[in-house]
């Protein structure tokens, strides 16, 4: 499976970064407020008058006036104030921190959301050049990216702490987040919001290359299927073409051109299959397409009616396909 990283406290973005910072800042004061209650709520205990069977409670006490006590708590409500206004501050600093990024030059892609997989699309000026893509975002490092969010279900929330905060998917409305990776490498996102039974298995992976790396891979995106490069990857392509596959996937450079799956046209190049749930690999492929019930449970691709035969062509078509 791929190496990720899914770390808040690694931060490799300027808003995951920010992100952070105001994490630090809460979990210290709601420290040193939590460590001050319990040392009053231990010195309150520890002076209050003990009562015994000779000694009933004393319902005097309660009616004693303790200018001390009421000092403290005084001071206590100012404190909470203070380091209440002082929370909205930082949270105000950050939300501007988090608007902040340069978009000059960015990178469009919009993502839509679907039980339990994510479909990516790369925007371009010129229609030809858009190309669409499942479980996976690549972006170039340095390169500021607008990534516009839509829901086609359910509510979902996408989540790469490494890179940037939460953002929710609803279904009729459009959302925008925005991103920087500084650094290469892999970043594991998730849906944060419980969508459905396959809520855990719905994994987003972003692959920050430099940019001439980043350039070619969406070069290699925007070209046609290859073509069978054997006999059985060209029966593999026949049975995929004629069969019940066509119905809801697309391929381009073949007659597949549905889009109620995921886009394969290149999916061979993955790393893995199932918004992350199994490896890229011909034998977790083959079981895939034989009972994907059996590994993603409620999925909405039927298993195949195809002989192991036949399966195994369609098989090793899709992983010709990069």
């Amino acid at each position: 499976m791929i190496e990720a990283l899914h770390n808040v406290q690694a931060p490799a973005g300027p808003q995951a970064e920010a992100v952070y910072h105001l994490w630090l800042i809460l979990l210290g004061v709601c420290s040193v407020v939590f460590i001050g209650v319990m040392a009053a709520l231990a010195l309150a205990v520890r002076r209050a008058p003990r009562a015994t069977r000779d000694t009933p409670p004393q319902i005097e006490l309660l009616e004693r006036r303790e200018p001390r006590v009421v000092r403290g708590v005084v001071i206590a409500v100012a404190v909470s104030g203070v380091l209440l206004l002082g929370l909205l501050a930082a949270s105000v600093y950050t939300s501007r921190a988090l608007a902040a990024l340069p978009l000059a030059e960015a990178l469009h892609i919009e993502l839509t959301a679907h039980q339990w997989w994510w479909e990516a699309r790369y925007d371009d000026a010129e229609p030809s050049r858009i190309f669409v893509v499942a479980n996976e975002l690549h972006v170039p490092v340095g390169r500021p990216v607008v990534v516009t969010l839509r829901a086609s279900d359910v509510i979902h929330s996408l989540w790469v702490p490494s890179l940037t905060g939460k953002k929710d998917l609803i279904p009729g409305r459009t959302a925008m987040i925005a991103l920087r990776a500084d650094r290469a490498g892999v970043y594991r996102g998730q849906c944060a919001e419980f969508c459905g039974y396959q809520h855990a298995k719905m994994a987003l992976f972003v692959i920050a290359d430099e940019p001439d790396a980043w350039q070619r891979w969406a070069d290699g995106q925007r070209a046609p299927a290859a073509a069978p490069r054997t006999a059985e990857e060209a029966r593999g392509r026949e049975l995929f073409e004629t069969g019940t596959c066509a119905m809801c996937h697309a391929v381009a450079g073949t007659i597949a051109g549905a889009r109620k799956a995921p886009d394969l046209t290149h999916v061979a190049s993955r790393s893995t299959l199932a918004a992350g749930a199994i490896p890229n690999e011909l034998a977790a492929r083959t079981a895939w397409l034989l009972d994907p019930q059996a590994i993603k449970p409620g999925v909405r691709m039927p298993a195949t009616s195809l002989s192991p035969h036949d399966t195994a062509a369609i098989a090793a078509f899709l992983g010709s396909l990069r």
